[in-house]
C-alpha cells in the first residue's frame, strides 16, 4: 500500500503517524513538501516548487487562495513527473496541496482539517482590545475557499479535536472524524532532572512557573501571562518564570496594535516586570522542553478560541499542574479541579489567585498532575490515537482487504 502524504512542511502533523507507518513492510510512505528530499526516517521525500504565488497586486482577500492554487498545481505536476501510484492520499487541507490530485489519481483522499475561519464568535473577535480590521473580517470568508474545495473533493477527513471539527460547516461534518495527532507518552513524561535552567541552579525552595508558545503573541495570551506573572511575583519572592518561545507572531494581527518591533517588547514596556525573575530561553528542542516541564510547579496555557497547541498536552503528559484559559479548545481537555485548572482568559486577578494557591502548596495539587497524565494516556496517547488513524486509513484506502494494526 502506497500512501502519499502532502504538506508544505515535513513532517508537520503527520510526524507521529509516519513514525509507525514507515516501519511497516506492507506500507510505502511518500511525502511531498517544500523542504524535504531523498529519504528521511524510512519515508521517501519529494520536493515540489510552486511556479508563482500572490503578489501585492493580488486582492488581499484572495491571496491565500492564490497561493494555494499555485501549490496545488505544483503538487500535481510533481506527482506526474514522479510517476507515483498511491493507494491513498493524505493531505493538510487549506494549503491547496491535494486539490487537483482527484483529477490525477483514482484513489481516495483524506484531508486533515485543522481550522475553519470565522469572523465572529471566534479567535478574530475574542479580544475587544485588538479588534480586526474590516478587510480582515472580509478575508476570513475567502480564506476558507480551498478548505471548502477539499471538503467537497475528499473521500473523508479528520480533525484533532471535537471543537475544531465543530467549526466546520455542519453540512460537511459527516465526512470528518475526530482523531488527535497523538502524544508520545514514552517521551513526554516527567523525569528526574537537575534543577537548573541552562547553567543556573534553581534552589529547592524556588517555585518554577512555565509558559510555552511558538511565538509571543496575543492569540496565545502572552500579555495576559505577563500580567499574571507580575501579580505572582509581587506576592512571592521564591518564584521564577521560564518562558519558552520566540519573538514572532504566528497568528493574528498584533502588529496593527503595537508600535514596537515585537509583541514581547510591547508587553514588557507596558507591564514593566522585574526581568530578573524571568528566564526567556528561546525556542528549545523537545528533549530540553521535557526537562523544563519536569521542573515546572505550574504551567500556564492561555489561548483565545483557536487551534489547540501541543504544549498543554505535553505538559499534562509530564504531570504538570496546568492552569489554562477557560476557552472551548482547552475545556475539551481540562476539567477544572479534576485534571487541571481553568480560569477566565481576561481575569488576571483570578488566574493569579489560582496560581498562588498552587505555588504556596504544590504538594496539595500533585494529584492534578497525576490525573492530567492519565487523561493524556487514555485519550491522547499515540498508542490510543494511532489505531484510530490507521483504522480510518484502512477503511478508506483498503476497502477490499483488512490490514492488521501493529
Amino acid at each position: 500500500m502506497q500512501i502519499l502524504f502532502v504538506h508544505p512542511n515535513f513532517p508537520a502533523q503527520f510526524g507521529p503517524v509516519l513514525s509507525r507507518l514507515a516501519k511497516r513492510p506492507d506500507v510505502e510512505c511518500v511525502f511531498l513538501s517544500l523542504n524535504a528530499a531523498s529519504t528521511k526516517d524510512g519515508v521517501r521525500c519529494i520536493k515540489f516548487k510552486p511556479g508563482g504565488g500572490a503578489t501585492r497586486s493580488t486582492h488581499y482577500c484572495s491571496r491565500t487562495f492564490e497561493n494555494a492554487v499555485w501549490h496545488a498545481h505544483a503538487v500535481y505536476e510533481t506527482c506526474k513527473s514522479a510517476k507515483l501510484k498511491p493507494d491513498l492520499i493524505v493531505g493538510h487541507s487549506g494549503f491547496g496541496t491535494t486539490a487537483f490530485l482527484r483529477d490525477l489519481y483514482p484513489c481516495p483522499i483524506i484531508n486533515y482539517f485543522e481550522y475553519y475561519y470565522h469572523a465572529y464568535g471566534s479567535d478574530m473577535d475574542f479580544r475587544p482590545d485588538m479588534p480586526p480590521k474590516e478587510i480582515d473580517v472580509l478575508r476570513a470568508r475567502a480564506r476558507n475557499a480551498m478548505i471548502l474545495l477539499d471538503l467537497d473533493a475528499c473521500t473523508a477527513g479528520y480533525a484533532p479535536t471535537e471543537w475544531q471539527r465543530s467549526c466546520l460547516p455542519e453540512i460537511w461534518r459527516h465526512k470528518v472524524e475526530v482523531i488527535h495527532d497523538g502524544i508520545n507518552t514514552e517521551f513526554w513524561q516527567r523525569r528526574a532532572v537537575p534543577r537548573r535552567i541552562g547553567k543556573e541552579v534553581i534552589p529547592p525552595d524556588v517555585r518554577v512557573v512555565t509558559y510555552v508558545a511558538r511565538g509571543f503573541e496575543a492569540m496565545r495570551g502572552f500579555d495576559i501571562f505577563m500580567r499574571v506573572a507580575n501579580r505572582i511575583a509581587a506576592e512571592m519572592r521564591n518564584v521564577v518564570f521560564v518562558v519558552v518561545g520566540s519573538d514572532r507572531i504566528c497568528y493574528g494581527g498584533d502588529t496593527a496594535h503595537i508600535k514596537t518591533k515585537t509583541f514581547r517588547e510591547h508587553v514588557l514596556r507596558a507591564e514593566k516586570p522585574d526581568q530578573r525573575r524571568f528566564r526567556f530561553v528561546g525556542s528549545v528542542p523537545p528533549a530540553k522542553l521535557v526537562e523544563i516541564f519536569s521542573l515546572s510547579d505550574l504551567h500556564l496555557y492561555l489561548t483565545v478560541p483557536f487551534v489547540l497547541s501541543w504544549s498543554p498536552l505535553n505538559a499534562l503528559a509530564c504531570e504538570c499542574v496546568v492552569l489554562g484559559s477557560d476557552t472551548p479548545p482547552v475545556r475539551e481537555v481540562i476539567r477544572h479541579q479534576q485534571n487541571g485548572l481553568l480560569g477566565e482568559f481576561f481575569d488576571v486577578d483570578g488566574l493569579a489567585s489560582q496560581a498562588l494557591r498552587v505555588l504556596r502548596d504544590p504538594a496539595a495539587y500533585h494529584v492534578l498532575g497525576k490525573t492530567g497524565r492519565t487523561t493524556i494516556e487514555e485519550r491522547y496517547s499515540f498508542d490510543k490515537t494511532f489505531p484510530k488513524m490507521w483504522d480510518l486509513f484502512n477503511r478508506v484506502g483498503n476497502t477490499n482487504r483488512t490490514v492488521t494494526i501493529q
